[in-house]
């Protein structure tokens, strides 16, 4: 394992239209315009729009990726990249370790990949890789019932609705679910 900077770089996973890369330094910039480039981004309306989108500086980004980076045996971010361009990310983090609860999530930044089967292949090589990598008995995914699209796609990998506590979001004055979905280790291995 190559060491730079304190990003430990380490793999490629290759899909058919994405493929997902650990993050080196030279990442940083380009992932932080993405982030916090546009004063309210498209992607924000559908990634927990009702928590605030509040800037930071490059630098402080930088150091909260090291850290996160370093702070885990298995990355918990990988870029996702389609034709060597970035285009979104894929993350995890555990809800509660002991019992190895883990959640994923994922952001295409760019609206112009969305709908085209880029994320749901980008989960899937994500799913593997941890089920692969860690020793996990489920995985799952939180998402709120205003993005319908998030919820195909997890349906698409065989999750299933696994809570769906009411009016609890609330966006634009309107309260929406909050919606959690899972798939077990067995489960995931008859589907594949």
């Amino acid at each position: 394992m190559a060491r730079h900077q304190g990003i430990d770089f380490i793999f490629r996973i290759e899909g058919k239209a994405v493929s997902l890369r650990s993050i080196e330094d030279n990442d940083l910039f380009p992932l932080w315009e993405l982030i916090y480039g546009k004063e309210n981004p498209e992607w924000k309306k559908w990634d927990a729009p009702y928590y605030p989108h509040e800037p930071i500086g490059f630098e402080t980004f930088s150091e909260q990726i090291h850290k996160r980076l370093s702070s885990t045996d298995v990355q918990s971010m990988l870029l996702i990249e389609k034709d060597a361009e970035m285009i979104g990310i894929v993350t995890y983090y555990w809800e509660h370790k002991p019992s190895l609860w883990l959640e994923i999530g994922i952001i295409i930044y760019h609206p112009e990949f969305w709908s085209g089967g880029y994320g749901t292949e980008a989960l899937n090589l994500w799913i593997d890789y941890l089920l692969e990598s860690m020793p996990l008995v489920r995985v799952g995914l939180t998402t709120w019932s205003g993005n319908a699209r998030m919820i195909r796609v997890a349906e698409k990998l065989g999750m299933q609705m696994e809570a769906r506590i009411r009016k609890v979001r609330l966006y634009n004055g309107e309260f929406y679910d909050s919606i959690r979905m899972g798939i077990l280790r067995e489960e995931w291995a008859q589907r594949s």
